[in-house]
């Protein structure tokens, strides 16, 4: 328990368990020991004021970010995540702040970058990729959030903010095998899609995937996730429940309110 009487629960299916994470950029240390779990079939959120280190923390989970000490399990398993690809190797989605989409690449190309499938055949032989299923599998995953297009075929930099974000969110919900890691997915979407893409991921945690999601709308996560964890000073300071806690218990903690327990 802490002082605000926010209940710390507990699972014993970890899908990850980032421990004791360090994180220097020159004299500035962004993770100082940070400790996280996610569990298997949940949705964790994390919070935290701008420069908590939430997205540094999540960069080292996905591999874009080597940690300079701590440790990583996934799944119960010791892992050094290498490199994004090798993330994506071993089951985990990402959506990042910037998006990583490529602008001058199609919509159907950014979905499949890294894995195109190979045509059938002589085409194989001669290295044609298999367009119409890119195509038609591309169409279905923005379907699933709501967007439509006219054409995949079009560069991803003559797309909406909100479309490019849709697109980012079905790309990891795409590849997603084990764990989806969001770092504010709704950024750039309204209210309908939003919507949409909260309906997804609580989807992907009944499947059974792990769901870590970033976001300043603190309100937004005390509905969506089942835990809340919040980061000050690059620290995981509390793990609650989010059923169990309210919003000014939350903002109490990021601003520094002693946790007990």
């Amino acid at each position: 328990m802490c002082d605000h009487g926010m209940t710390v629960m507990a699972s014993p299916e970890i899908a990850i368990r980032a421990s004791g994470i360090v994180k220097n950029f020159g004299h500035l240390e962004a993770l100082r020991g940070a400790t996280l779990e996610v569990h298997a079939g949940e949705i964790l959120a994390l919070v935290g004021d701008n420069g908590a280190g939430k997205s540094t923390l999540a960069n080292v989970i996905c591999g874009a970010l080597a940690p300079d000490g701590g440790d990583l399990t996934l799944w119960g398993e010791p892992v050094e995540v290498h490199s994004i690809a090798h993330a994506y190797e071993l089951g985990v989605g990402v959506v990042y702040q910037d998006l990583s989409l490529a602008l001058d690449l199609s919509v159907a190309d950014n979905l499949f970058l890294g894995r195109e499938p190979e045509g059938q055949g002589w085409r194989r032989w001669l290295g044609i990729l298999n367009r119409d299923r890119m195509r038609n599998e591309a169409r279905a995953a923005l379907g699933v959030l709501g967007i439509r297009l006219r054409s995949l075929d079009v560069p991803v930099r003559n797309l909406s903010g909100g479309q490019r974000q849709a697109l980012a969110v079905a790309r990891a919900m795409m590849w997603a095998k084990r764990v989806v890691i969001m770092d504010e997915p709704t950024a750039a979407l309204g209210p309908k899609q939003s919507g949409i893409v909260f309906d997804t991921i609580r989807k992907a945690a009944d499947d059974g995937l792990a769901v870590l999601v970033i976001s300043h709308d603190i309100p937004q996560m005390l509905t969506v996730a089942h835990r809340i964890a919040v980061m000050r000073h690059g620290r995981v300071v509390v793990e609650v429940d989010a059923a169990s806690v309210k919003l000014a218990d939350v903002i109490g903690v990021m601003l520094g309110e002693e946790v007990a327990g």
